[in-house]
Order: C-alpha cells, then structure tokens, then sequence
C-alpha cells in the first residue's frame, strides 16, 4: 500500500516551477495509488479542505492587499467547470470572480491579446479564476494559426521568425508583472488522457442530461491531440517560474484531480502567513464607544422589549 501524501507534499508533487527540460509525456493522468489514496478517503478529505480554503480566503479578502489568480486551462472534458463548482463551493461569492475566455469577438480582436486578461485580473483581496485565458494564444492558435489571420495584426509582426518565442516572452512579463502588484498566480493544466476523454464524450452523448454540454467542435479538436499535448508542453516548458508555476494535475479521476487542485491553491495561500487585521487605537475607542452606546439601550428589567 503506497503511503498517504501530506497535503503539501499533494500539491506540491504535480507543481513546475522550472520549464527546463519539462516533458508532458513523463506527467501521470492517473496518480491516486501512487499517492495512498482512495476514492472515499479522497472524498473526505476534499470536503475537509474546503473549510481550510474557506478561512484562507476570509483572511485574503479582510487582509485586501494580496490577490490570487488562478489559471485553468484544459483540453475538452477536462474538468475545469468541475473544478470550479466543487473547490470554490465553500468560498464566499463576494471574494471571488470567475471569468471563462470564449473565442475572441471584434472588440478583444482589435486590441493586444493580453487586453481582456488585464481587465479580468483580480483586486486586491479577491480570488479571480480564469476558466480558459491567455494561454489560448499559444494553444490553439499554435495548433491552427490560420486563426492568427483574424487578430489585427500586421503581416510583418505575425510571420516574425520570432513569433511564439515573443509570445512566451510576453506571458512571462505579464505573469511577474501581476507578481510584483501583490497577485499570486497559480497555473493549472488539467492532464488527461486520450482515453478518459473518449469515454466522457461518449457519456455527453449517451447521457440525455449531459447532451448540453456535447460539442461537434469537441470531436473535431480531438483530432489534433497530439499537436495540443506539444503545444501545452511547450506552453508549461517556457512559461513555468517560481512567479508563476504549473501544476500539472493527474485528470483522469475527477475527484483526485479537484483534491490536488483544492491543496495546491491551500499551499499557495499559507505561505503568506496571513493574519487578521487589528484594529488601530482609534478605531478600538470608537468600538468602546459603540459597545457602552449599545448596552445603555438594552431594555430596563422588567420591561417589555418591542420587536
């Protein structure tokens, strides 16, 4: 029996922190024995975890100084919308944002691919959680740069000898950039297999209550699978620094996966070692105040309060 993973050794065991050398072909889809762990233990867990995540989170947003970004990218039934629902479901609404990036309209197409990213990101206090993001634009128009024709983009930039080397290089500058302002970015690439993926699109099909989430593009993308896994590993090999890291986490098992996902945004969030705010002298004077206000109009013995 494999033994059980501590909950930081979980989320920091599937985390890049250096690209060098990153192969995604060495990346387990399925990991949950290998770290000691069970469908129903893991379960359990997950559902501890969210009371932890819950407190970190109150103490990030009356802190208002640090914020949290995290990233989801994943190819098609990878879990993200999952992920969402069953980690953030004990946060506080109030705290969090969540963004998912369709395919660009005119107006994002007329500016920089970074514009919409740069109005998405999260205040001060706040989680912001991009499902799908500007790792788009080197994902799939990797994969079909043909769409690169519709970005306003002068021929000469866009058939730059350059091109995607200049792009990483740019992800890594907006990436340190929001590191510098005090926002954590924590990356996500939802690992999973060929197969998983042709079992769950058969389940959309099969399953009249999953035909909504059914897509003909879906089947039409899977065809480029083996173009998307060297896009994502190039994408994870150049942008992957301690500023920004990947987990790249084992997806085939959706509850393993929002266990890893839940532990790594929890290890984020400790090392900060947040506390919550104390009140200045003033402000301890005036809740005196308040107190001794509000206890002189409790109601006298004996006397019928009005409700």
């Amino acid at each position: 029996m494999p033994k059980k993973d501590t909950s930081n050794k979980l989320a920091r065991r599937f985390t890049v922190h250096n690209g060098h050398d990153f192969s995604l072909a060495a990346c387990p889809t399925r990991a949950a024995d290998a770290c000691g762990l069970d469908k129903k233990a893991g379960k359990q867990l997950l559902r501890e975890r969210i009371g932890r995540l819950s407190q970190l989170q109150s103490l990030l947003y009356a802190n208002g100084t640090w914020s949290l970004l995290i990233v989801l990218q994943a190819l098609d039934a990878g879990g993200k919308d999952g992920v969402i629902k069953h980690v953030m479901s004990g946060i506080n609404p109030q705290g969090v944002s969540v963004t998912s990036f369709k395919q660009p309209g005119p107006v994002e197409l007329s500016h920089g691919y970074l514009w919409r990213e740069h109005l998405a990101a999260p205040a001060a206090g706040r989680i912001g959680i991009f499902n799908r993001s500007h790792y788009e634009e080197v994902l799939v128009t990797r994969v079909h740069p043909e769409l690169l024709e519709h970005e306003c983009l002068p021929s000469t930039l866009r058939h730059k000898p350059s091109f995607w080397e200049d792009r990483y290089h740019d992800i890594n500058h907006f990436e340190r950039y929001l590191a510098r302002q005090g926002t954590l970015v924590l990356k996500f690439f939802l690992h999973l297999s060929k197969e998983e993926q042709r079992k769950r699109f058969l389940r959309r099909i099969e399953h009249r209550t999953k035909n909504w989430k059914f897509s003909p593009s879906d089947i039409h993308e899977r065809q480029y699978w083996d173009d998307y896994q060297h896009a994502y590993e190039e994408a994870i090999r150049r942008t992957a620094h301690p500023d920004a890291p990947w987990v790249v986490v084992p997806a085939d098992q959706k509850w393993f996966e929002r266990l890893v996902v839940i532990e790594a945004i929890i290890d984020t969030l400790e090392k900060l070692h947040l506390k919550m705010p104390t009140s200045d002298p003033s402000m301890e004077q005036e809740m005196e105040k308040a107190r001794r206000q509000l206890e002189a109009e409790a109601p006298k013995s004996g006397t019928n309060a009005v409700h």
